[in-house]
């Protein structure tokens, strides 16, 4: 499964970078997010409770950061086990530019997934993973005109 999109962020190329380096940012954002630990700067471990379809699963997974070419591009890559409902791994490169005081967020993710989950079928994962990404983005996009306005 691949998705990609790109959002423009009412907030400056750095503090974007930053927010996308907040633990606690990211777990208000991240859609069914539980818990998320940052270990270091570059490994996280989350805890998120996802329904997808009539299967509803809480996921515990690793996530690691490549931040080489960092704030401009990083990379990212993980993989969550939720038990009997399946597993999931994958990646994405994201990209941040500046444009005037606002970001261009664009991001490309490939994802695979197993178990019950991938008897569901690639359209309802699919349109499942796309409402997800757009409901991160739009309360993180939120949560940086929150924090530029206060």
């Amino acid at each position: 499964m691949e998705l990609a999109d790109e959002i423009i962020i009412n907030a400056p190329k750095d503090a974007v970078y930053a927010a996308l380096n907040d633990a606690d940012i990211l777990q208000k954002c991240i859609p069914g997010c539980e818990e998320l630990i940052k270990h270091s700067d570059t490994e996280l471990e989350a805890k998120v409770v996802l329904k997808i379809g009539p299967v509803k699963a809480r996921f515990s997974g690793a996530v690691e950061l490549d931040t080489v070419g960092a704030p401009d591009t990083f990379s990212l890559s993980g993989q969550g086990n939720g038990g009997a409902a399946g597993h999931a791994k994958g990646g994405a490169e994201v990209t941040l530019s500046a444009d005037g005081d606002t970001t261009i967020l664009k991001y490309d993710a490939k994802a695979e997934i197993g178990g019950k989950l991938a008897q569901l079928g690639s359209r309802l994962i699919q349109g499942t993973a796309k409402k997800l990404a757009a409901k991160f983005f739009k309360s993180f996009a939120d949560e940086m005109e929150n924090q530029t306005v206060a």
